[in-house]
């Protein structure tokens, strides 16, 4: 064991420098991986192999979060001075308040984490490991150090150790090194001092771009390379799109509670006021004034829309993204699997004059067989033809696939001739060849032939259909290796033709995306006449094309310039679908991106949105925001909605909390110095915020319109100050009302002035969410689910209830007549049928 022998730091140091045989001493393995029982043993000391190893934060560190707060803060120093100040009710109200504000935020993102950590493991990136001598499929989180683990294609690195066994295995080191060319790795010993250079060593996060391999897993999780830069890069995390719009709105609201409160604060102190009734009555607008359940709002809203969406096979790995999805306004997805049906098969296979050639698939199907690395499907159509062509060839080498050269070349031999066959895009194997084969002889590719061949391509694709084009060299024969630069002076022999029509429900499901203000653009590795074609036959536009080749002579700044007048990308690799996605977002489009391979990790990272499906390599699934159980986009479209959905809710408490909080409040700070005795008393006060906010709790369960749903929707800021300036106005002039039919006509001394307003304030605040729940008037808006009601209606219950029942004196207040509780109704009645027409003015449509 690494306890035992070598200490585990001087192992994670320099691992890839120590002998293989050393390796397993220290890590008490072997070649055949551990057993079972030593791996759960393992577990428990190792803990899980993640790179943020405590996703979820401990219940205190969640508790100091919050404390540290400003706003909380604040409401703790008005308890403090409260309870020093002998005011016992005020300090058992701000207790209440807070109690309730940070227990029910702790207790929903706490169930909110396990909701996404379930979600999460149901689509957990997989390793095949050696357990008890055995291969076996298991999470990559219950790797430990000693597991013996197999590489493939498409595969994730999901540990920091060395290579066992490699077959032309190639690793894409961008993650450590920036290059965007994979790195060959061997199981021969390496000397070497830095990590980039260790050509035995493999680190997490890095993925296999071609070959394949076994490893031997020396560090986990946060101890990894890998580890400690995720967890550098956690702690600094850059905010996301809807915690930039929260941080907004927080600033926006404490603007205006700072101001409102310093200013009452000091026009009580010039009019010589008392000093601490002035302080606990600026401290009690304050409170009036912060929407301390905003993050529990939004935690319960998030999570149950997580939970909506994996009903609709979507699966959220991060909760705000369900945001970002609701946002998107453009939508990049690659053809193959999203639009067309992703079963390929081999429609042809012909020769350079475009007649059928058994020869091509022969060859085709010998560059198939021989390949160490995971077959493509188009390889799969190639070997699912019957032909026997094998007898007597034996593979010697390969030069793996990867996405720069866009081919995969392999040497094969037979009764003494050395043969490099390659298969890959026509126009790079096409680059390579130097002559066509007709009839078994090599002719010159001249202007002619390369012509022909073209006017082949343009018709093919033009019928939809891909090309994989085939080519051969003769290698020496005492040579037993290649190398990139034998693929070079070949002879094309033909193409292979595949089939892959689009999906019959694809049409329907852009047009449904459309409806929702979603623009498709289709970024595909494919042939430009081949995007179009696909493109036309679901119903997208397909006249403004741009490829890769273009793209490439394109400085960033002038791509941003083009890139919303283009429909269609072609040919494109990696790099440049980064680059196209950068540019939406540079022209101020929320942009998410669909993609399931290797090559797309880089697009998915640098969406809004990154978004995969469950039977995507690991790379794309560890890089994607939202895993799709079914390559289909009319479930996106679902998604989309839902995530709109949610976000309408969350506006929906904004929108309250903004309206009739700082109306109410606007009101109480100018009363308060007019009036000869306070509008509310503290106590009053924070007893209206506490039953306010109890009536809200509903809101992440209510429906929301058609019209929230048919277009993207973003934190506005100014949108929202509008409905801030508009309802807030109403509501004061409705308060203005109120305190005159108090003075004028009831003479309410200020124990009446308090209780009448009280009621007042508690009825508008809590029955104004059926008005603005909705963009349509409420009798035409759709009903609110129970819970919404119960709550709404049980708060004001309660609130009536502790103004006018005998426990009023408790809470200073005091019995109201008969008419002036009618004159109540009536005003609010009033109040709600303006706030219902003002509305329409205060929701600006964008």
């Amino acid at each position: 064991m690494i306890e035992q022998s070598i200490p585990a730091k001087a192992v994670a140091a320099a691992f890839w420098q120590m002998p293989t045989d050393d390796l397993y001493r220290a890590l008490g393995c072997g070649p055949d991986g551990l057993s079972q029982d030593e791996a759960i043993r393992r577990l428990a000391i190792h803990g899980a192999n993640r790179a943020d190893a405590s996703q979820s934060r401990s219940a205190w560190r969640k508790l100091g979060q919050r404390l540290w707060n400003p706003l909380i803060a604040m409401l703790l120093a008005a308890a403090l001075v409260s309870g020093l100040s002998g005011d016992i009710g005020s300090f058992a109200i701000i207790a209440t308040v807070l109690s309730l504000s940070i227990t029910l935020d702790i207790v929903q993102e706490h169930r909110a984490e396990l909701t996404a950590d379930a979600l999460r493991e149901s689509v957990a990136i997989q390793a095949d490991v050696v357990r008890d001598g055995k291969d076996m499929t298991i999470s990559v989180t219950a790797l430990v150090p000693g597991d013996v683990v197999k590489l493939r294609i498409g595969d994730l690195i999901p540990a920091d150790g060395i290579v066992l066994e490699a077959q032309e295995l190639q690793i894409n080191e961008a993650l450590m090194t920036g290059e965007p060319f994979p790195a060959l790795k061997s199981e021969r010993p390496c000397s070497a001092t830095l990590p980039a250079d260790a050509t035995n060593a493999l680190f997490a996060g890095t993925s296999t771009v071609g070959g394949s391999g076994r490893m031997l897993v020396v560090t986990t999780g946060s101890r990894t390379r890998f580890g400690a830069i995720a967890s550098a890069m956690a702690a600094n995390a850059p905010p996301t799109a809807l915690e930039q719009g929260v941080r907004k709105l927080g600033l926006l609201i404490l603007r205006l509670t700072l101001f409102l409160t310093l200013f009452v604060l000091m026009a009580h102190l010039v009019a010589q006021r008392n000093a601490m009734e002035s302080f606990l009555f600026a401290i009690a607008l304050a409170v009036g004034l912060t929407p301390e359940l905003l993050p529990m709002v939004m935690t319960v809203t998030l999570a149950r829309g997580a939970l909506r969406m994996a009903k609709r096979k979507v699966i959220v790995k991060r909760l705000s993204a369900i945001h970002d999805l609701g946002a998107m306004d453009t939508l990049c997805v690659d053809k193959t699997g999203t639009l067309t049906e992703a079963r390929i098969t081999l429609a042809a296979h012909i020769d350079p004059q475009d007649q059928a050639s058994d020869r091509v698939l022969g060859l085709a199907r010998l560059n198939s067989t021989f390949q160490a690395g995971v077959r493509s499907p188009l390889d799969d159509a190639i070997l699912s033809a019957n032909h026997n062509d094998l007898d007597g060839w034996t593979r010697l080498a390969e030069v793996p696939f990867d996405f720069e050269r866009r081919c995969l070349s392999v040497l094969a031999v037979r009764n003494g001739e050395h043969m490099l066959i390659a298969k890959g895009a026509p126009e790079s194997i096409l680059s390579r060849c130097v002559a066509v084969e007709i009839d078994g002889l090599a002719h010159p590719l001249d202007a002619t032939w390369q012509r022909k061949l073209a006017d082949i391509q343009t018709r093919y694709a033009g019928d939809g259909f891909r090309l994989l084009a085939v080519a051969i060299r003769s290698i020496p024969a005492g040579q037993q290796t290649i190398a990139v630069g034998d693929e070079a002076q070949l002879t094309m022999v033909g193409f292979c033709v595949f089939a892959d029509p689009p999906k019959p429900d694809a049409a329907a499901a852009i047009a449904a995306l459309a409806s929702l203000g979603v623009t498709i653009k289709i970024i595909s590795g494919d042939h430009d006449a081949v995007v179009a074609h696909v493109a036309r036959s679901v119903g997208l536009g397909a006249d403004r094309i741009m490829t890769g080749a273009e793209i490439s002579e394109l400085t960033d700044a002038a791509l941003i310039a083009r890139v919303d007048h283009v429909d269609l990308f072609a040919r494109i690799d990696p790099d440049q679908k980064r680059r196209i996605i950068a540019a939406l977002r540079h022209r101020n489009h929320v942009v998410g991106f669909m993609g399931d391979g290797v090559n797309d990790a880089p697009a998915l990272h640098a969406a809004h949105v990154g978004i995969s499906v469950t039977g995507a390599t690991e790379v794309a699934r560890a890089a994607a925001d939202m895993i799709l159980l079914a390559p289909d986009l009319s479930v996106l479209a679902a998604g989309v909605r839902e995530g709109r959905r949610t976000f309408a809710n969350i506006l929906k408490y904004v929108r309250m909390g903004t309206s009739s909080n700082f109306g109410n409040m606007l009101s109480m700070a100018l009363a308060s110095i007019v009036l000869p005795f306070l509008p509310l008393l503290p106590l009053q006060i924070l007893l209206n915020n506490l039953i306010y906010d109890l009536s809200e709790i509903g809101i992440p369960f209510d429906d929301v319109d058609r019209e929230d749903i048919a277009r993207p929707e973003s934190w506005n800021m100014a949108s929202i100050l509008r409905f801030t300036i508009v309802m807030g106005i109403v509501s004061s002039l409705f308060d203005a009302i109120t305190f005159a039919v108090l003075l004028k006509l009831f003479d309410a001394d200020a124990a009446m002035f308090q209780t009448g307003w009280f009621v007042e304030s508690i009825a508008t605040q809590i029955l104004v969410i059926f008005v603005i729940r909705s963009r349509k008037l409420p009798w035409l808006a759709n009903r609110p689910p129970r819970i919404l009601i119960a709550t709404s209606v049980g708060a004001l219950l309660v609130g009536v209830a502790l103004a006018l029942g005998p426990w009023r004196g408790a809470f200073g207040f005091t019995a109201l007549p008969a008419g002036l509780i009618a004159t109540i109704i009536a005003i609010a009645a009033a109040y709600l049928v303006s706030a219902a027409v003002a509305k329409r003015l205060a929701i600006s449509d964008p």
